[in-house]
């Protein structure tokens, strides 16, 4: 694959670090996602579960999550009723994140970075899951 074509998933808990701290591993990685090498691809249920979060734990730190989506270029991909399991998305052991591996398999998406060891221990290889860190070392072609 050309690196131009990879398509990158970033799940809730990398944009949540990324907007809390500018300066760390996970903003990194989404400024990667964001180059003009990737296109960064959103699952709705991933932004939904972001405002979760934020309006829950960070309350004071919903004006920041705004503008960090304000900036950001993305395709936004949703479920619908027609897209069945996947059948080896048991691997995942939270059944609540199975949709991100359906969701992102509906996107063609290469790689989704998490920090979730549900996703990370799934031994699922299509897509590619891995943190933050190992996004920004490795090198795709």
């Amino acid at each position: 694959m050309s690196v131009s074509n990879i398509r990158v998933m970033i799940d809730t808990n990398v944009l949540i670090s990324a907007i809390l701290n500018r300066n760390g591993t996970p903003n990194k990685a989404y400024l990667k996602a964001s180059g003009p090498s990737y296109t960064l691809v959103l699952f709705d249920q991933i932004l939904l579960e972001l405002f979760r979060i934020f309006n829950l734990k960070f309350p004071s730190r919903v004006p920041d999550m705004h503008n960090f989506l304000l900036t950001m270029q993305y395709d936004l991909i949703t479920l619908t009723a027609q897209d069945l399991a996947v059948p080896d998305e048991c691997a995942i052991r939270d059944a609540d994140d199975r949709p991100i591996l359906r969701a992102a398999r509906k996107a063609g998406v290469n790689i989704i970075v998490t920090g979730d060891n549900d996703f990370l221990e799934s031994g699922l290889k299509s897509p590619q899951i891995i943190t933050a860190a190992e996004f920004l070392t490795q090198i795709f072609h």
